[in-house]
């Protein structure tokens, strides 16, 4: 019973690993079960006892990969309570890090931004998208607000706005970062840009 157990995980985790192979590669739209299947070495029906629809099987990939926006967020901001400017900088980079090191993370990243169209079955994970960025920029906006306090954040820029700059600064160097393959784009100044920006919020 416990062996059945076991293989029956290590076959829904070889599903998942297919389908995120697949849809980096075809797109999801693009993307049948078969041709999950075949990729994993699997029947088709294999995959149905461990997914409703492509949907969930999505979902699951999404969710199973390590994307630190919000995993890893609140230990690396409340790092050093002396300095939540210096913890919103080492996020971020911890982000860039994972990007640079981490494949899963990679494809991962590359299906939501560019493999994806959000329309038909798909069309409801655009909220999923904003909860989580919704979620980003208040975690950020109660690091800045307690940088203001410590009189760390540049006067006349509010928390509120100092997340959605830092925000966007992300998710635009996440998506160039991914279409420089060639590292003739951002790939080389990442970590200076990252640090200048921050740079730019302080007093």
């Amino acid at each position: 019973m416990r062996r059945s157990r076991a293989d029956s995980l290590k076959t829904r985790h070889s599903i998942v690993l297919a389908a995120r192979r697949v849809f980096a590669r075809r797109g999801v739209s693009q993307t049948s079960m078969e041709h999950i299947a075949t990729a994993a070495g699997v029947t088709r029906g294999a995959i149905y006892g461990h997914f409703r629809d492509k949907v969930a099987l999505f979902r699951d990939m999404r969710d199973t990969a390590k994307v630190p926006l919000l995993d890893t967020i609140d230990e690396i901001l409340l790092h050093d309570p002396s300095d939540p400017l210096a913890g919103a900088e080492n996020y971020l980079l911890k982000v860039l890090d994972t990007l640079r090191n981490d494949a899963a993370t990679r494809d991962t990243f590359r299906i939501l931004l560019f493999k994806c169209e959000y329309v038909g079955e798909m069309a409801g994970e655009t909220a999923r998208q904003v909860e989580r960025t919704a979620e980003l920029i208040s975690r950020l906006e109660g690091a800045y607000r307690a940088a203001s306090k410590l009189s760390l954040l540049r006067k006349g820029v509010t928390p509120r706005l100092a997340a959605l700059e830092t925000t966007s600064v992300l998710v635009g160097v996440i998506r160039l970062w991914l279409l420089d393959e060639g590292a003739s784009l951002v790939r080389r100044d990442t970590t200076r840009l990252i640090r200048a920006h921050i740079a730019k919020l302080r007093a």
